[in-house]
């Protein structure tokens, strides 16, 4: 009996059936050495970093198991955005941390990493901030980046990589 046609809001793991052998064909057996991944494992959870590049310039710190399909939401290419990042639209990834080994986890390090940029302290903040945008952007990532730093401090990083797409410095 399989799970997911008895209970509906049981889904059976997806696993890359292109590797798996054929019942129909003679060639195959049952001993093969072919290794199954599920996708689950390939997609695993990151926290993620955008930034804006239409005034006012903002960033946006995230969590999402598939990067490239959130952005495309977050830009409005696909339903489903975060109502906070329609005004900044189109965004581009700044940085993504990868490695967690869950959800949880994952949105554990978010909630650290947003709570400690509100915390600090940011230089040359203005309501009315009118410089120009790469001035603009350069100092709300490198607050990210400080805020990323105090996180790692309290939060064990070290089967975690932190890939920065744009420079800070």
């Amino acid at each position: 009996m399989i799970l997911s046609k008895t209970f509906r809001s049981i889904k059976s793991p997806i696993f890359n059936k292109s590797k798996l052998p054929s019942s129909e064909d003679p060639s195959s057996s049952s001993s093969s050495s072919t290794l199954i991944i599920p996708i689950s494992r390939v997609r695993s959870w990151c926290v993620y970093l955008i930034l804006s590049t239409n005034p006012p310039i903002k960033t946006y710190v995230g969590v999402t198991n598939h990067f490239s399909r959130r952005l495309n939401q977050h830009n409005g290419e696909l339903k489903g955005g975060a109502k906070a990042s329609r005004a900044g639209r189109p965004w581009v990834c700044a940085c993504i941390v990868h490695g967690f080994n869950d959800r949880s986890e994952a949105c554990e390090f978010e909630s650290k990493w947003k709570n400690l940029s509100r915390k600090l302290h940011r230089k040359g903040k203005s309501d009315g901030e009118t410089k120009q945008s790469v001035d603009a952007s350069h100092a709300l990532l490198q607050h990210r980046q400080k805020a990323l730093d105090r996180t790692k401090d309290s939060f064990d990083c070290s089967h975690l990589e932190i890939d920065w797409k744009i420079n800070t410095s």
